[in-house]
């Protein structure tokens, strides 16, 4: 094993075939993943980032190979190049020697096996998804039974393939301003998964009543007492005792869009307001309303509003 890897070896949620497997490099991320023979470094990681229940990784790795691996959350690898070399897995103990084509998805469950080669340069990204946010969607979104997700070979998905690249740009681009996004995207992920990757083909619940007044009426003033802070969907949900997932939904029921976009909406007019004081600079404005740098502040208030906020502040 690299040396640079060994301290970080019992942080993985991986458990191994045999011995031989520690051998091999692993990345140092909470996903399980690259269990790779003559693997390269990680090109980008959501391991700082702040997210909860989902994690990401980017990687370009040559030809190689994973042995067998029980991985511990809900495992997705994405191809994102158009190179269709030779490659062969094991899911589950069954044989597949198939082309990974790119936007195909490969789904391999918690406590699953997998175990893989391939024979030329490979671009893909890994999503981890924590199990426990699966099971809690199922509960109340879907059956009070469990409902396992079951290990797909490598197959076209279009939302999983749209939702990997959006979560990979967002942390290129607002990594430490991405963790409501990521925790909106891991739900929605979630949902897709129980719907048409479960032991079982669910129909979800069709919520159309949003929520009651009084909530709804609670979550804005919590909101807007608190856009300083980092606010997350599971926080906003767990005020009104429900499931993120459920609690989305019946947000984006009564307020038309969701909390992620609403919470976005409320800070930029709020900082509107203390732009019009001129007693504030943009940075302090900025940390006054909840994003994490200037630049989040000008991106998504002249998305929403059309100018800069210091061409707003000088009309």
């Amino acid at each position: 094993m690299n040396a640079n890897c060994s301290d970080n070896y019992k942080n993985l949620d991986v458990n191994y075939e045999n011995e031989k497997s520690k051998n091999y490099f692993y990345s140092v991320t909470p996903i399980h993943t690259a269990t790779m023979h003559c693997s390269l470094p990680l090109i980008l990681s959501s391991n700082e980032a702040g997210w909860n229940n989902i994690y990401l990784e980017f990687h370009r790795q040559p030809a190689g190979e994973i042995p067998k691996i029980y991985c511990q959350k809900h495992s997705l690898c994405i191809k994102t190049d158009g190179d269709r070399g030779k490659s062969e897995r094991w899911l589950d103990d069954k044989f597949q020697s198939r082309c990974m084509a790119h936007g195909d998805v490969l789904i391999v469950p918690e406590n699953i096996s997998y175990q893989g080669q391939w024979n030329n340069l490979i671009e893909f990204i890994l999503l981890g998804i924590e199990p426990k946010l699966v099971q809690r969607i199922a509960y109340e979104s879907v059956d009070p039974e469990k409902v396992e997700i079951l290990p797909i070979f490598p197959q076209p998905d279009p939302l999983i393939y749209q939702i990997a690249i959006a979560l990979k740009t967002a942390l290129l681009t607002n990594k430490f301003a991405s963790s409501l996004y990521a925790e909106t995207m891991a739900n929605a992920l979630s949902v897709h998964l129980l719907q048409y990757y479960s032991t079982r083909k669910f129909t979800l619940q069709n919520y159309t009543d949003g929520l009651p007044k009084h909530k709804l009426r609670q979550i804005i003033d919590y909101i807007q007492e608190n856009l300083e802070q980092n606010l997350s969907i599971a926080e906003l949900a767990e005020l009104l005792q429900m499931s993120p997932h459920y609690f989305g939904r019946l947000f984006k029921q009564s307020m038309g869009i969701t909390p992620y976009k609403y919470i976005i909406q409320c800070r930029v007019e709020k900082s509107k307001m203390l732009l019009q004081e001129r007693e504030l600079t943009i940075a302090e404005i900025s940390q006054r309303v909840g994003f994490a740098h200037q630049s989040h502040l000008n991106h998504h208030f002249k998305r929403l509003v059309g100018v800069t906020p210091g061409q707003f502040r000088d009309r």
